[in-house]
């Protein structure tokens, strides 16, 4: 059937932004708004800071020398770019749904079914390996702190010599339950937790300059440019998780001021405590202490301060430090999926948030159940890897939305300006690529064939369910009333 224009929208059809935020006060369909900028800045900081300052550092080391300081701020530069779009667009888009909702509203359906199946992969795998990862964590606090483990039969999954990952489906299932229970209690549990991880990592700080020498900065890079380029690839990823922050707009008081402080305050934190960290490391131990270790913070505190009992206290920030990672990254999860749902390219009816929690509550027992039997018995080695293509993949989207939306809505409220467009998005874009271009084949080919799987689901279910498509057959404006520089049909440009 016919839209009012006389067309009915295709594959690329566009979501009006006016009518995205409209959406959200929906009855049984928005989202309770319950969370300030430091909150959100504490989830920024919970999603990015994980085992990655606790383990990257030593390898980081090992490639670059002394000169992995550097890699970690250019890492940290490589994701501003990307922090900067993300800002424009969730100050501008408060809405669920983060890089596939942008997508919608710039770039057109198919494109943003893509990324958001590419984000259900992303978060679902990173919260299966992280989840795995966070038992590993708690047996090695147990045993540095109380000398007992959990056996592995019950501690480590079938591909690891185990039965099945006790720890990693309890860890998966009580965040479950939080998130089940409010984004309130969610965000305070999570501020908690950062502010403890923090202090672990000032702890650490303290010691390392209490205790600090500048021996081992000579040669300060011993491999030279190309060391440090080949560190800051592996450092990247210790700041991947800015984006979740922007998974929760919807649920913002304040979202055109929040937002932005969130997304980019978040990622300031983290740079200033991690190059502190890899500082403070270098001066109380050399790259090969540090990179022989699997716990290079834990080994640095023993050999260069002697102070062997500091592994417990960092095995406790590791184990502190993943449990928010799994929190954030499972609520980032469960939000774009509730987006994906409610504009019926997904189920509409999961979409359906409970009256007396204001969360999707049915979605999120859901996912935490698919994904607590992941952790516990799927062989998690190599399609982790996929997060690392999936992040960079919404990254270049993101920073293309904000140059295309700068073009076709110029006059749209922009809360947050990124400066100097299109040049910082396209540094975005760039730097993304180019770190996409260092992923093995096998990468490749895994994301390809989880894509092919996406469109062929888009179209036996999506494009003829979505919330769109059925507007144009009641006889709607696919996109709803348009906003004045927005083309009345919906269709694209």
């Amino acid at each position: 059937m016919a839209t009012t224009s006389g067309r009915k929208p295709g594959i690329f059809a566009i979501r009006d932004v006016g009518t995205l935020i409209t959406e959200t006060t929906e009855e049984g369909h928005g989202l309770k708004k319950a969370v300030g900028a430091s909150q959100l800045t504490a989830m920024g900081v919970g999603a990015i800071i994980g085992t990655g300052i606790f383990v990257v550092i030593g390898e980081g080391a090992g490639i670059a020398g002394p000169a992995v300081i550097l890699s970690f701020v250019l890492a940290a530069v490589a994701c501003a770019f990307s922090a900067l779009s993300y800002a424009e667009l969730a100050s501008s888009i408060p809405v669920s749904g983060s890089a596939y909702t942008y997508t919608y509203a710039t770039l057109g359906e198919i494109v943003a079914w893509i990324i958001g199946w590419d984000l259900i992969l992303e978060y679902g795998v990173s919260v299966a390996a992280i989840a795995v990862g966070w038992g590993g964590n708690l047996n090695a606090f147990l045993d540095s702190a109380f000398g007992v483990a959990l056996p592995d039969a019950i501690a480590k999954s079938p591909e690891d010599g185990g039965i099945f990952n006790l720890p990693a489906v309890f860890i998966v299932l009580a965040i479950t339950l939080l998130l089940v229970r409010g984004v309130t209690e969610s965000a305070r549990v999570n501020f908690v937790m950062v502010i403890i991880k923090l202090s672990v990592l000032l702890f650490f700080i303290v010691v390392a300059f209490v205790n600090f020498g500048t021996g081992n900065f000579q040669p300060f890079a011993p491999a030279g440019v190309n060391g440090v380029t080949a560190a800051t690839a592996i450092i990247f990823f210790a700041y991947i998780g800015f984006d979740a922050v922007s998974t929760g707009s919807e649920e913002a008081r304040n979202p055109s001021r929040d937002l932005p402080l969130a997304i980019i305050g978040s990622l300031i934190i983290c740079t200033i405590f991690y190059v502190l960290t890899a500082v403070g490391a270098l001066g109380i131990a050399s790259p090969d202490q540090m990179k022989e270790s699997d716990a290079p913070l834990a080994a640095a505190l023993d050999q260069g301060a002697g102070i062997s009992w500091a592994a417990g206290v960092l095995a406790l920030g590791a184990v502190v430090a993943i449990t928010s990672v799994v929190l954030v990254i499972m609520y980032g999860q469960t939000r774009i999926f509730f987006a994906m749902c409610r504009d019926g390219l997904l189920p509409e009816r999961l979409a359906t948030v409970n009256q007396r929690y204001g969360t999707p509550a049915r979605l999120t027992i859901g996912l935490g159940i698919l994904i607590a039997i992941l952790a516990a018995l799927v062989p998690l080695s190599e399609i982790v890897k996929l997060v690392n293509i999936g992040t960079l993949f919404a990254f270049v989207l993101v920073n293309i939305g904000v140059i295309i939306l700068r073009r076709t809505r110029p006059d749209m409220p922009r809360p947050y300006r990124v400066p100097w467009s299109p040049v910082l998005p396209i540094l975005g874009v760039l730097f993304a690529v180019y770190l996409m271009t260092d992923l093995p084949i096998d990468t490749w080919i895994r994301f390809v064939v989880w894509l092919v799987i996406g469109v062929a689901i888009y179209f036996l279910y999506g494009y003829r369910n979505s919330r769109v498509r059925k507007e144009a057959m009641a006889g709607r404006q696919p996109d709803g009333p348009a906003a004045p520089t927005q083309p009345e049909d919906g269709e694209p440009r």
